[in-house]
């Protein structure tokens, strides 16, 4: 069975997190969580972590990654969940398409490409925009739809091999509570999804 880490910060409330273990409690995802690693240690999903019998580490110089995840606790994948710290080169390159990173915009599949939305305009892809300011920047460029993406990292900001998208309607009294609520719930699904195809 394949063991990930899960990487937080306490920027979020972990609800990403809490959406993979409970696949996994259900059975719905075969894999081991074996760790759950915060730079912070008053990230929110530690106490979830904790709470499921999770081991949980703190670290807060994130070139020690490396050794943790590989040596350490022999990982086999990486899910980046509210991670705020830039995932070192070295690490990418170690863990070469087996990071998975969660983005509030539509990433295309090629750099110069673009995701097309259900209506046909052309999706935000966001790019340096994460949580709250994406949502918010959809509603400021009164775009159709917003989307999320899971896809590997790369060295490339908000960009990599694309794994899976949603596409979330925007309605004409949406906030941006209204609305990353209702992306938030897809986002959690199409990480499952992911997870599922990858192992």
């Amino acid at each position: 069975m394949k063991r990930i880490a899960i990487l937080i910060s306490n920027a979020g409330t972990g609800s990403n997190l809490q959406a993979i273990i409970n696949a996994v409690s259900c059975q719905k995802l075969p894999i081991t969580i074996a760790l759950v690693v915060s730079d912070s240690p008053d990230a929110k999903g530690l106490s979830r972590a904790k709470k499921n019998n999770i081991p949980t580490l703190i670290v807060s110089k994130r070139d020690d990654l490396n050794v943790i995840l590989k040596k350490d606790h022999t990982i086999d994948y990486v899910v980046l969940a509210g991670w705020k710290q830039i995932i070192p080169n070295s690490m990418i390159q170690l863990f070469e398409n087996h990071i998975l990173n969660l983005h509030p915009g539509l990433i295309p599949d090629g750099m110069d490409g673009t995701v097309i939305c259900p209506d046909g305009s052309i999706g935000l892809w966001n790019k340096g925009l994460f949580a709250e300011k994406a949502v918010q920047h959809a509603l400021d460029k009164k775009a159709s739809y917003i989307g999320s993406t899971v896809h590997f990292l790369s060295n490339e900001f908000d960009f990599g091999p694309v794994l899976e998208r949603c596409f979330v309607k925007i309605q004409r009294d949406d906030t941006v509570n209204s609305l990353y609520d209702r992306l938030k719930k897809e986002e959690h699904k199409i990480y499952i999804k992911a997870l599922k195809n990858i192992i």
